[in-house]
């Protein structure tokens, strides 16, 4: 009798799990859908993005920062458009800020619903290809090390990282110190070229992107190369 009781538990968790990862796979693609599009879109026109912004005074901040949250948690939003947003309508120091500001408040809650939800979620996301790719940092004696020098390399996949993160034991102080510094360079470079765009100095903007586009080639490659060194 207590073993069929027990039975029946586990089976009403399972169900409740399925259902939980599905009903936030639909709030996913909705919020894909419906919020995330629209917002790429908007922050495709830096001069609308700004004035949109600045119209809201101290509101339009803390707005600002929950798209920055919101584009890590939803891992399909690219961070790279609403960065260069950043710069263009706040500047380069302010737009830094609050890019790193929203990322890191975008990382806790990924860190936290991935510790409660497991590889189920991550699936959500990313193919089991994609997640193999990373298999070594559960077991690499250096994998702290290795997370920092990925995350820090731009052209690299953070999007996945910063799920496939919460899959291994790292400390979450650790890694939120991981997240943060390791982001800098891929920040900097994004609301630095916005601010010069907003600023209309078009020829550093250009170097600027020219610069990232290479660093980002540059980083892709290191990375396929960090992965085969692993044999993955």
């Amino acid at each position: 009798m207590a073993e069929n009781t027990s039975d029946n538990t586990k089976k009403r968790q399972k169900i409740v799990y399925i259902l939980a990862v599905l009903v936030y796979l639909l709030f996913t693609a909705l919020i894909f859908y419906y919020v995330g599009k629209p917002l790429i879109k908007f922050a495709g026109e830096p001069e609308k993005f700004r004035s949109f912004v600045e119209s809201y005074g101290i509101l339009g901040k803390f707005m600002f920062l929950g798209i920055m949250a919101l584009q890590v948690f939803v891992a399909v939003i690219p961070g790279e458009p609403f960065e260069i947003a950043a710069g263009y309508t706040f500047g380069f120091w302010e737009g830094t800020f609050f890019c790193l500001l929203g990322i890191l408040i975008g990382t806790v809650v990924v860190f936290a619903f991935v510790r409660i939800f497991g590889m189920k979620l991550v699936n959500v996301f990313f193919s089991q290809e994609k997640i193999k790719s990373l298999k070594f940092l559960h077991t690499d004696p250096k994998k702290d090390l290795l997370i920092f020098i990925i995350f820090l390399i731009p052209g690299t996949p953070k999007d996945l990282l910063t799920y496939f993160v919460g899959l291994t034991d790292i400390k979450f102080s650790k890694w939120l110190l991981i997240a943060t510094v390791a982001r800098l360079p891929s920040v900097v470079t994004s609301t630095a070229g916005g601010n010069a765009l907003g600023i209309k100095d078009y020829s550093s903007a250009v170097i600027v992107f020219v610069i990232t586009f290479l660093l980002a080639a540059a980083g892709f490659i290191i990375y396929r190369k960090i992965c085969k060194s692993k044999k993955v």
